[in-house]
């Protein structure tokens, strides 16, 4: 369960969904916070010792489960919650949905989902229980911290092997990764998309980060950001991750299409 071997495909230049090269946290006047959730105490201890050497990364909390996860995360506030899946009484994807639950509206604690196993299940739940990120244990340090600096600015985060997998489930007729987004009908909220808003949903479910949705629709950056925050507004949805799900649940893009 440690955090120092190779996780694979979380770097910008890697093609994440969502991480730019230019990975910046969302304030820089003060670090990003961050909750550790987990049951092992030495765990948390390698996460704390990893994090803290980053300037711009400030721990500040500890839980042994899920339950404590939650109420931390309300008493704290953090901007991100690392959070394992397999913890005593509420486990981590309970404590997930939770958490997800009360945001009334994008900008709440962001949930990176780390786990020692490579299951579809947990991968799945973890989308439908409202997570922001989702990367194995089996990492390097460098990855985690920059897995925590790509949520904590606004975006999502899988591995590019794990939206692969998301992308698969959607070729496989009557199989879904569950209700994501979309509070009114997604029909109704598709509509109201503007339609380069919709260009920049395909673009955002293809994986392309906001610096090649600029190239490919001739559009500054800034601009694409704006675009990229008011389609998750328009569909409920909170960050990247979320947007692929939604885009290949109702038909926006198909799998090799």
């Amino acid at each position: 369960m440690s955090a120092g071997h190779g996780m694979p495909g979380v770097h910008a230049e890697h093609g994440v969904p969502g991480a730019d090269a230019d990975a910046a946290v969302p304030d820089a006047d003060r670090p990003v916070r961050v909750l550790l959730a987990d049951d092992q105490h030495l765990v948390r201890t390698g996460f704390r010792v990893i994090l803290e050497v980053e300037d711009d990364i400030e721990v500040v909390g500890e839980a042994a489960d899920g339950g404590r996860a939650v109420s931390m995360t309300r008493a704290l506030r953090p901007d991100v919650v690392l959070m394992d899946v397999e913890m005593p009484g509420v486990d981590g994807l309970e404590a997930t949905r939770r958490i997800t639950a009360e945001q009334d509206e994008p900008g709440g604690p962001a949930v990176l989902i780390l786990t020692t196993f490579d299951r579809d299940d947990y991968l799945f739940a973890a989308l439908r229980a409202g997570a922001s990120g989702f990367l194995l244990k089996n990492g390097t340090p460098e990855a985690l911290v920059e897995a925590i600096r790509v949520l904590a600015r606004g975006d999502g985060l899988l591995a590019p092997e794990l939206t692969r997998r998301v992308i698969a489930t959607f070729a496989r007729p009557g199989e879904s990764a569950g209700p994501v987004g979309a509070r009114t009908s997604p029909e109704a909220a598709l509509r109201d998309l503007t339609p380069r808003e919709r260009e920049v949903l395909v673009l955002v479910a293809g994986g392309a980060s906001n610096a090649e949705i600029a190239a490919e629709l001739h559009l500054g950056e800034a601009t694409v950001k704006t675009h990229v925050s008011r389609v998750l507004a328009k569909l409920g949805l909170r960050d990247r991750v979320q947007a692929v799900v939604f885009a290949y649940e109702h038909g926006v893009v198909r799998p090799g299409g």
